[in-house]
């Protein structure tokens, strides 16, 4: 009775009943990762009694999104049975993908407040880094997939080199302007006209261009580099 009993308790659905959400490994990992993350803000707010770093948790949902949307689209064969609706919700993850990657900067805010040891703070700013760096990676990987069963030639650069260069240009949109993915609805005129101001004179936007160039060269490196080595462990 006693076996039973231990076999029902480990068998499906109780199996993995902390991540009963998620589907496969790699979504248990990430649970993990973001799980430490946000455990590492609570415990700093907790210690200081201080709101600072709480934004972090916002961004990683904002991360989060694009990850939960290319995973929809992937589950569903709407690419041949509703593509104006696939060619919609693949905007719409367009317009969120800059957020996976976005975290990175927030490195710009290690030693700003300087009330718990350095050590944590960039702990904790880089676990969430990672996340979203995870997160925007794993999700661009399965556009990826998708795209190849339109153009099965196609060659990965020309898919991801241009992704990442839109993601490098929502990073510093969102870094330093600090306009949002949703603001291409709420404030169409306002970003419209800064990007037009920013395309008609380089010259004076070009650390903004160098930032766009520099960031998405490194991400398609990471990206690829993250490709090949699952490859080769396997």
């Amino acid at each position: 009775m006693m076996k039973v009993a231990q076999m029902k308790l480990f068998s499906k659905p109780y199996r993995w009943m902390l991540f009963k959400t998620t589907s496969n490994e790699m979504d248990r990992m990430l649970t993990l990762s973001m799980g430490f993350s946000i455990a590492l803000v609570l415990a700093r707010i907790t210690y200081t009694g201080q709101l600072t770093f709480l934004s972090l948790i916002w961004n990683l949902f904002l991360a989060w999104l694009p990850y939960m949307v290319s995973g929809w689209l992937q589950k569903r064969n709407l690419a041949y049975t509703n593509p104006i609706k696939f060619v919609v919700v693949a905007f719409v993850w367009l317009l969120f993908i800059p957020n996976s990657f976005y975290i990175m900067t927030d490195l710009f805010h290690l030693g700003e407040h300087p009330n718990v040891p350095n050590w944590f703070d960039l702990t904790m700013i880089i676990s969430f880094a990672w996340d979203g760096l995870l997160l925007g990676v794993l999700s661009v990987r399965q556009m990826e997939k998708l795209m190849q069963q339109f153009l099965p030639g196609m060659r990965e650069i020309f898919f991801i080199y241009p992704i990442m260069w839109l993601n490098a240009l929502g990073i510093y949109i969102g870094r330093y302007p600090r306009f949002n993915s949703w603001d291409i609805v709420t404030n169409p005129i306002g970003l419209s006209t800064y990007l037009i101001r920013m395309t008609i004179h380089p010259i004076q936007y070009k650390y903004a261009w160098g930032m766009v160039a520099c960031f998405s060269v490194f991400m398609t490196l990471v990206y690829l580099t993250i490709k090949r080595m699952s490859k080769a462990i396997h």
